[in-house]
């Protein structure tokens, strides 16, 4: 049975960090579920219209169903995650069925760790955003952090390392290579 992965979309995302995850776990034939928090359709940081596929209202009560959950960055998308009860509880709940959770940009600092998720860890994030970890979780300025479960990033620029991790770890490495060799990375 293949993979499944929920990402979900809200107003002022950015859109680098959302897209690119998708685009590379849909190459590795990972059925990607974009979720709108808001509605339908959720538009960037820079103001792109993005289509979804799914409200965030209709599949929050799924998590079963989903391998890994997805948290794109950008500060007002970020914000707009962390002030949902329910993309919180979510969240939660896929955190201690030991489900692949990813986070990238600002989301790490802004909606992980103030669910606790991170406390205990290492983690990345946007540069300067990780005073929001506080002292229980540990930053490291790497381009992509794994520590156990959680997958971190630090922004725009490290959205191709950040997905290929996030193939590697749900499908393998033979499948990450594969992908770098097609998109010449």
């Amino acid at each position: 049975m293949g993979k499944k992965v929920l990402l979900v979309l809200a107003d002022g995302f950015e859109e680098i960090e959302a897209l690119t995850p998708v685009d590379m776990l849909r190459r590795a034939q990972v059925d990607v579920v974009i979720a709108g928090l808001s509605g339908m359709e959720q538009t960037s940081a820079r103001g792109v219209r993005v289509g979804c596929d799914a409200l965030f209202s209709d599949v929050r009560s799924s998590a079963a169903s989903f391998d890994a959950l997805i948290l794109p960055g950008g500060g007002k998308g970020a914000d707009h995650l962390a002030a949902s009860e329910s993309v919180r509880a979510f969240l939660l709940e896929m955190h201690a069925s030991g489900k692949l959770v990813a986070a990238i940009c600002a989301a790490p600092a802004v909606v992980l760790a103030r669910a606790g998720v991170l406390d205990g860890r290492t983690a990345t994030c946007y540069p300067g955003m990780e005073t929001g970890f506080g002292i229980k979780t540990t930053f490291s300025d790497q381009p992509v952090v794994v520590d156990g479960n959680i997958v971190t990033s630090r922004g725009a620029g490290t959205a191709l390392a950040f997905s290929l991790t996030l193939v590697e770890l749900l499908c393998g490495t033979v499948e990450r290579d594969k992908i770098i060799k097609a998109i010449v990375a």
